[in-house]
């Protein structure tokens, strides 16, 4: 009787070690086992392989588990029948069930969740002789299982694809940035996936706002206007605005002046100019930014699908998506976001939603609009006059200032500040 009871104290030891195994093999962290083999870790590479076989590695856990734990119940039963006699099998029945429950399900798993890349990387080797001993075994019944589900017209394939991939990518940047001191690398990563949805007309510089050059002023007014302006890159028009003849860079400018011996109004601006590259707004940031690389260049004109000019995008301009705003001696501020004591906001009606989102954690639609003025316009369809207020998502809306049809200035109010109990 001794030797069986240390039977089945060496039958819970087992089952203890297979539902570590389990726990620990299912929920270790990818792709930190995926670094740790590329520095030169064995036994990571020996989970990565594990778990590369995952259906055998998983009825190799079950098969073992299953023998162990109908061996010690069996064996327990016997002695608790030798010690009560017929009144054994319950007593046998109930303490098999909380060691088996508490000490052999619970506990192992319980430490495995909380331990769970370190107890992979010690279990591995012990998993790999038992996936070798079960293997055969485990091979012929999932080969038996997956009989019986294309019977039943059940799908083996796995789910998902690349959007699934994508969804898995953000919901794992969201969970491991729930903590301070990581918000801005969140906002990075997040904007590095969203590159393939966005379009360069959400990000362009408008046409309004856009600083060019006239091919018919002289060359001394240009070399003003541009060592005046802060930017080294400026789109030339000759005859009218639209009519884009080349793209003048202050340094070519510069170098041509230098070399120059007679008076610098003879020199041809439009033969110094680089030939403008246009681009469609639909195209992606992604598809623009390997366009970038590839051409080597850093400036791109906008156009829709008639031709007309809509703006310019640079690669700063995407680079700025992704690492945010970039400034230095001479760029331009621009007021776009005033916060206010209250806790609204007076923005720019130009202020993108993406700024926004990124900025403040909002979730703000950007699908049918790419600014804030124009969110305002779609979800009321219509031209609100000054005073106007609006509640959308949440968030209160309120027209300061217009000019013409276009809202220039407005107050947005978001769902965590006090709002007024009427509107509009």
């Amino acid at each position: 009787m001794i030797v069986d009871i240390v039977l089945v104290v060496v039958l819970l030891l087992a089952l203890f070690f297979f539902s570590c195994a389990e726990t620990s093999l299912t929920v270790v962290s990818k792709p930190l086992m995926y670094q740790l083999e590329v520095e030169g870790d064995s036994r990571a590479a020996l989970v990565n392989r594990l778990h590369s076989r995952k259906e055998r590695l998983l009825g190799s856990i079950l098969l073992g588990n299953t023998l162990v734990q109908i061996s010690a119940s069996a064996m327990a039963t016997s002695v608790a029948i030798g010690l009560f006699g017929d009144a054994g099998v319950a007593y046998g029945t109930v303490v098999m069930t909380v060691i088996v429950l508490v000490f052999c399900e619970i506990l192992p798993k319980t430490i495995a969740i909380h331990q769970a890349n370190d107890l992979a990387l010690n279990l591995a080797p012990v998993m790999r002789a038992i996936l070798w001993l079960f293997g055969p075994l485990v091979h012929g019944v999932q080969a038996f299982v997956n009989g019986l589900l294309r019977l039943a017209g059940a799908s083996l394939k796995a789910d998902g694809g690349p959007e699934a991939t994508m969804a898995e990518l953000r919901g794992a940047i969201d969970i491991h940035t729930v903590e301070d001191g990581v918000k801005h690398e969140r906002k990075m990563l997040r904007s590095i996936l969203d590159l393939g949805d966005v379009e360069v007309g959400e990000i362009m510089i408008h046409r309004k706002n856009l600083a060019t050059i006239n091919a018919d002023m002289s060359v001394s007014a240009i070399l003003d206007q541009m060592t005046a302006s802060p930017y080294t890159r400026l789109p030339l028009w000759k005859g009218e605005p639209d009519n884009i003849v080349g793209v003048v860079h202050s340094k070519d400018l510069l170098r041509a002046v230098r070399v120059h011996t007679g008076d610098v109004d003879d020199i041809d601006i439009v033969a110094l100019a680089a030939p403008p590259w246009f681009i469609p707004d639909s195209t992606s940031l992604l598809d623009q930014l390997q366009a970038f690389r590839k051409r080597r260049e850093h400036f791109a004109l906008v156009v829709d699908e008639y031709g007309t000019l809509l703006g310019v995008v640079t690669l700063e301009d995407i680079i700025e998506e992704i690492v945010g705003d970039i400034s230095d001696e001479h760029d331009v501020l621009v007021a776009g976001v005033k916060p206010q004591p209250d806790g609204s906001f007076i923005l720019n009606g130009d202020v993108t939603i993406r700024d926004l989102n990124r900025e403040y954690d909002w979730r703000l639609p950007d699908e049918d609009a790419s600014t804030i003025a124009g969110l305002l316009l779609h979800e009321s369809r219509m031209i609100p006059d000054v005073g106007q207020t609006f509640l959308f998502h949440g968030f209160r809306f309120e027209v300061m200032r217009r000019l013409r049809n276009q809202i220039t200035s407005l107050r947005l109010t978001p769902p965590s500040a006090d709002l007024p109990e009427n509107g509009a």
